[in-house]
């Protein structure tokens, strides 16, 4: 099978992994810089284009988009799925991930538990929006953070105030989340490869830090999840409609609380955490599906 890794670079560690698994497995193997990619918009006939050479007889691939190049990313997505391509998460499901705003909705419709969250315009109402997710402590978040930055613990209402403005101040769009204080300052990251949470890892933030991402500083340990959160991580993927997902989870006293469902998540603190080859649980994924005849003919704009 021809697989066409999108990914600005292959010398990051998740692109090596792929690339390695599915050389392994036998298959060939393309990294492709999706941003030199261009796109051939004809009548019946898209194509997909890298130096001036049309990218041919590709039958899957598998996006690693950057949250910086979400638009261009989707759009070579998009045009590969025009193709009849099999892609490893679909272009629809990476935008509803990406907006953090889109992606709560939805979790919300689907009866996914999450922290109580806040979404507002106006700093007239930020009295209300505070008093919606419970008050001080609490959590503000940039729509278009990642990796913990743009997410700020606002410890007391007046701090939470001053923040909301100065972020509106800049027309910053943000939620606002009830702080579950008792995960301390903690999460839980399962992944999730098609129907199955294939691994998963604890990260505990560091000392006097609430963010527990491992980029600011976190630490991973291996996790043993319960039936419970098994099911909020696969329900959550399934209603972004992704099919590799790193879906975190905060553990509440009432129960697993999903934070983000992130469309590219990192392969090397969760490989080298638990032990577990997730990179060619992604490539079985592919090869069952595209051996199906699975390739996704019905785009969903």
């Amino acid at each position: 099978m021809k697989i066409a890794i999108l990914s600005r670079k292959s010398s990051l560690y998740s692109t090596r992994r792929l690339r390695e698994a599915a050389a392994e497995r036998g298959h060939d193997v393309q990294i492709v810089d999706y941003l030199r990619c261009f796109m051939d918009i004809t009548s019946r006939r898209p194509r997909v284009m890298l130096a001036g050479e049309e990218l041919e007889g590709i039958e899957a691939v598998v996006p690693r988009i950057g949250a910086t190049y979400t638009f261009y990313g989707l759009s070579v997505v998009r045009q590969f799925e025009m193709m009849g391509v099999f892609s490893a998460n679909t272009s629809q499901g990476i935008s509803r991930s990406r907006d953090k705003l889109r992606a709560m909705q939805l979790l919300a419709r689907a009866g996914v538990d999450m922290p109580v969250t806040g979404f507002l315009h106006s700093t007239k109402d930020v009295d209300g929006v505070i008093d919606t997710v419970g008050g001080a402590p609490l959590v503000i978040k940039l729509l278009e953070g990642t990796q913990g930055i743009g997410v700020v613990l606002a410890e007391t209402r007046k701090a939470a105030q001053s923040v909301i403005e100065a972020f509106r101040g800049l027309d910053a769009n943000i939620l606002l989340q009830e702080y579950i204080a008792e995960a301390a300052g903690a999460d839980i990251r399962a992944f999730v490869v098609g129907d199955e949470v294939v691994a998963a890892m604890k990260r505990q933030a560091q000392p006097g830090e609430f963010r527990s991402n491992l980029h600011r500083g976190g630490h991973a340990t291996v996790a043993e999840l319960s039936d419970e959160e098994r099911e909020t991580a696969l329900l959550a993927a399934q209603t972004m409609g992704l099919s590799v997902a790193g879906v975190d989870l905060l553990r509440s006293a009432r129960g697993p609380m999903v934070i983000e469902v992130n469309s590219s998540p990192g392969l090397e603190g969760i490989e080298q955490t638990t032990g577990v080859d997730v990179a060619s649980k992604v490539i079985e994924f592919i090869e069952e599906n595209v051996s199906r005849g699975a390739a996704r003919d019905t785009i969903h704009f």
